[in-house]
């Protein structure tokens, strides 16, 4: 059900009959009527370099940009080789004054440059494209005294980004700031500091509260102009922010319960004695998301996260004290808290700890059923909890508490509405396809292919198209992986190998980077890690902030590893940096990507990702965030991931199968690799064996495997429009 990659059209001959040709205007002609003077021909020079530059991003001055994805190649050449060179030979033909002219073409350099800073991802060329074509849409609206209605109907973000077209016309400057801040706040507020002190930053700051106000809460705290911006805004909700910011002794603690200061029903001061208080803090911030939907979402989301991981990690640190002892501190809390507790905690929590809160949440519901307890939370992240529970083969026992017709209504609406908000937010797609993964109940996945079945038949808009078209792909192919690759073969790379020659350098090596942390468990992996290669395959070399390891035969690995020193001076970044800039230096490019620590470094290693990473281990799943992250970056990636914390005993032999194939000069072959491991862990004894069962190889990372095909289908069905 994956939609065609392509779109064939047919024509019918008919008899020509000759037209007489139309007169074209002059912004029209795409030769030069006359020579560019040489006093203009400065400005014209920095555009021509902007797009040579462009013409180079392949290694190659040939008037194509050439990149593994045809249709971006075809998407960026046509915009920045053809048609903005066109742009300006149509300045210089139009009849405009000299100083226009210039102003016009350091407009068009100035784009030029900022479309030269974007990587050649899908999203960014229609992103190129688009912001080329409303250049000159809007450069003629000027010239045609149309700019107001031209900006009335085209008040998106590619307006915004050519805006310094609107420098002489404020009002239309204000409406493009306006409209777009109301329909993508986080993205402008982020551009806050360029135009702080405008009139227009106003609105800005109005409408990013509303969702952001923790990004407000941080400005009004800074010594800077942003400071400033926030302090002379006139709305309610961002003057109560404020009030937080001036009043409270932990402003980030009571940014929760803004909407609680804004109408007046608590004090700051009152505040601050419960979020002084951690178990009382907590459950007052389950306490405001049992009560709907809240413009502090997002900040009580964050705080839930970080409060309730205090107390999941305690549980996980216990793991091998019998339970009394385990879970002793979260006895107390009831359904709704352990609930939220899980759901923040999704990155970290250990399977055995997911578990034994599962239960502990059943048994407190109790006389309520499972539906009832979600709808006391207001379906509140309801699919990640069942992604969850069907990752941690508990989906079963909670839907055993629910009614049949409760549980076909919710189930239902699990794989529903998938179809919703903008078209890059997918984190509710990624959960249904990666529950879909750990669903053993046939009777369950032929409803749940069903469900998606008459989805996709309702086609309500191009998103749900999509969607639903590849989740049911997806569904279908799941247990077969080859049936699975052929399936999407037209949208993405293989999924059941890496080839060999996309992981090795000119030189025929292949370069691998892991990254260490400078805590107790970072250095007990770091010292195991080295152990492992003290063998004639492999040299060590170690120097004060890094090791680097070469193998010693016919087919070339170089491994470089930053050493674990102690975080808490800082000294592990300092290493993991030195290194970097070594791998620079040398124009040593990794492809891949090892992460070995606590899922709460991992942001630290994502930094590091490049377009040519082709294979990531998380060593923590993470879910749709880190994801996508990793995706945004590495569109091709490859990623193996666990549910639940990496664990050392399962690390090395999968990195291990990874090298040995690589020493071997074979593609690296997820399939047959896995099928080694498996065999390799039934040997061994049951806690390896069901640590092992935790972890995803790519060709089943069924989120991984959806995002990259939607981004492609996306992009497939804009760039044929």
């Amino acid at each position: 059900m994956v939609l065609a990659p392509h779109m064939a059209f047919s024509q019918k001959s008919k008899q020509i009959t000759k037209e007489p040709e139309a007169v074209l205007e002059l912004w029209q002609v795409d030769t030069l009527i006359n020579p560019i003077p040489l006093n203009r021909s400065m400005f014209t020079d920095n555009i021509m370099k902007q797009v040579a530059e462009a013409d180079r991003k392949d290694g190659a001055l040939d008037q194509v940009i050439e990149t593994d994805d045809s249709t971006v190649s075809r998407i960026v050449t046509e915009a920045m080789l053809q048609r903005l060179p066109r742009i300006m030979t149509h300045i210089e033909n139009m009849n405009l004054s000299h100083q226009q002219k210039i102003y016009y073409h350091k407009a068009l350099g100035n784009m030029a440059r900022r479309l030269n800073q974007k990587s050649l991802q899908p999203e960014n060329a229609l992103y190129i494209r688009k912001s080329v074509e409303n250049f000159e849409e809007l450069l003629l609206a000027r010239e045609q005294k149309r700019v107001m209605e031209y900006v009335r109907a085209n008040d998106n973000i590619y307006t915004l980004d050519n805006s310094e077209l609107l420098d002489e016309y404020p009002d239309a400057k204000m409406l493009v700031f306006t409209s777009v801040s109301n329909a993508y706040p986080e993205m402008m507020i982020k551009r806050l500091p360029s135009f702080a002190m405008e009139s227009y930053a106003d609105p800005v700051i109005a409408a990013a509260a509303k969702v952001l106000p923790g990004t407000i809460l941080t400005y009004a705290t800074s010594t800077s102009a942003l400071s400033t911006a926030v302090r002379r805004n006139k709305d309610p909700l961002v003057k109560s922010i404020v009030r937080i910011a001036n009043e409270s002794k932990a402003p980030l603690k009571a940014l929760p319960f803004l909407e609680e200061v804004n109408s007046g029903r608590k004090t700051v001061a009152e505040i601050d004695a419960i979020t002084a208080d951690p178990k009382a803090y907590f459950q007052a911030l389950v306490g405001l998301k049992m009560q709907g939907k809240s413009v502090s979402d997002r900040a009580i989301d964050q705080e839930l996260e970080i409060r309730g991981l205090q107390f999941v990690r305690v549980v996980n640190e216990l793991h091998d004290e019998p339970a009394p002892v385990r879970f002793k501190s979260l006895m107390d809390f009831n359904a709704e808290d352990l609930y939220f507790m899980m759901i923040g905690s999704q990155q970290e929590i250990y399977t055995s700890s997911f578990v034994w809160m599962c239960k502990r949440m059943m048994e407190k519901m109790k006389p309520a059923s499972g539906d009832e307890l979600l709808n006391r939370v207001h379906k509140s992240h309801f699919r990640t909890f069942i992604r969850m529970c069907a990752g941690y083969n508990m989906l079963s026992d909670f839907l055993a508490t629910i009614g049949e017709e409760q549980k076909t209504a919710l189930m239902r609406e699990f794989v529903a509405n998938l179809h919703e908000g903008p078209f890059d937010n997918l984190e509710d797609a990624v959960d249904v396809a990666d529950a879909f993964g750990s669903i053993a109940d046939p009777a369950l996945i032929a409803f749940l292919k069903e469900e998606v079945r008459k989805n996709y038949e309702l086609k309500i808009n191009a998103k749900g198209i999509i969607v639903y078209g590849l989740l049911s792909t997806i569904f279908n192919s799941a247990e077969n992986a080859e049936a699975l690759n052929e399936d999407v073969k037209d949208l993405i790379p293989p999924i059941t190998f890496v080839p060999g020659s996309s992981l090795r350098n000119e030189e025929g090596a292949v370069i691998e980077h892991v990254f260490f942390y400078g805590d107790k468990d970072g250095m007990v992996a770091y010292a195991n890690y080295i152990r492992n290669f003290n063998n004639n395959k492999w040299k060590v070399e170690q120097n004060e902030y890094w090791a680097t390891i070469t193998s010693t035969g016919p087919n070339k690995v170089v491994i470089y590893a930053n050493r674990p020193l102690p975080e808490e001076e800082g000294l592990d970044e300092i290493a993991q940096k030195k290194l970097a800039a070594h791998l620079r230096e040398q124009n040593i490019t990794p492809t891949i990507i090892i992460h070995r620590g606590h899922s709460y470094f991992l942001p630290t290693t994502l930094e590091y990702l490049s377009p040519e990473t082709k294979i990531v281990m998380l060593g923590s799943c993470g879910g749709y965030h880190n994801l996508s992250k990793v995706l945004n970056t590495a569109q091709d990636a490859h990623i193996i991931s666990s549910k639940q914390v990496g664990a050392l005993n399962v690390n090395m032999p999968i990195i291990n199968a990874i090298d040995n194939q690589l020493l071997a000069g074979k593609d690296v072959n997820w399939i047959e690799m896995w099928a080694g491991l498996r065999k390799y862990f039934d040997g061994r004894g049951a806690v390896e064996r069901d640590l092992f069962s935790d972890y995803i190889p790519p060709n089943k990372n069924l989120g991984a495997i959806f995002i990259k095909a939607y981004r492609k289908q996306a992009m497939i069905l804009e760039g044929f429009q």
